[in-house]
């Protein structure tokens, strides 16, 4: 890269499927391209333990 005008350039990673099944090719995604989920995996366990149903509702105590 060392044109300066291509800093100004926004490249889409490779598709897979067309029309409406059309999304980008995993295998293509990288961190260069603004695909980094370094912490995705930890981020959904812990929204997943904070939006868990208690097995009795709060404040409904049966006693």
């Amino acid at each position: 890269m060392t044109d300066p005008l291509d800093k100004a350039v926004s490249i889409p990673p490779a598709t897979l499927g067309e029309g409406c099944l059309s999304r980008y090719d995993p295998a293509a995604l990288t961190p260069e391209n603004g695909a980094d989920f370094d912490g995705a995996a930890e981020l959904w366990r812990t929204l997943q333990q904070s939006t868990e149903v208690p097995s009795t509702p709060q404040g409904d105590d049966p006693a």
